[in-house]
């Protein structure tokens, strides 16, 4: 597993710079950066970090873990607030409220977990193939370790709401 991260500030601006990062990290790792799950990844961390930053008004962390075999890719933006994400009903025309909605539809799995002083919510892509097997990037040092992948069951309990269309 290499796993890679990025200190978010606190401002909503941070969350381009967290979509350039993670299409870098991509191309790093040799992946495919026309393929689907690219671009999926891209806007599941630009809404995770998004989350993070408005309702939070904190700093984060964002982590990408790829596989060096193939299987999923693991994105985690941990925070410092301790409140469950919570999707909200966005009104026809309004321009926000979707970000959990889409994660659910777009991601394999996703989750949240309390964390020391605030949560970790984190979401996987499934992946055709791993990257290059020749992948130099270090797994940071320091940095915590992957929590374990909850369940779909898992995934629907910790989330706390299950789209209607999926």
């Amino acid at each position: 597993m290499v796993q890679v991260q990025l200190a978010v500030g606190a401002d909503p601006a941070e969350v381009g710079r967290a979509r350039q990062w993670v299409r870098g990290r991509l191309l790093a790792l040799g992946a495919d950066p026309t393929a689907d799950y690219a671009e999926t990844l891209v806007l599941l961390v630009s809404e995770l970090v998004t989350n993070a930053v408005v309702h939070t008004g904190h700093p984060a962390v964002l982590r990408l873990l790829w596989p060096r075999q193939a299987g999923p890719v693991r994105v985690e933006v941990a925070d410092a607030s301790g409140v469950a994400p919570a999707p909200r009903a966005a009104c026809g025309e309004a321009t926000n409220g979707r970000g959990l909605e889409l994660v659910e539809l777009l991601a394999a799995r996703w989750g949240w977990s309390p964390q020391e002083a605030g949560k970790l919510v984190w979401c996987e892509v499934d992946v055709e193939s791993g990257p290059c097997q020749a992948v130099s990037t270090p797994v940071l040092r320091g940095a915590p370790g992957p929590a374990a992948a909850p369940s779909r069951l898992d995934r629907v309990q910790t989330a706390g709401f299950r789209s209607s269309t999926g």
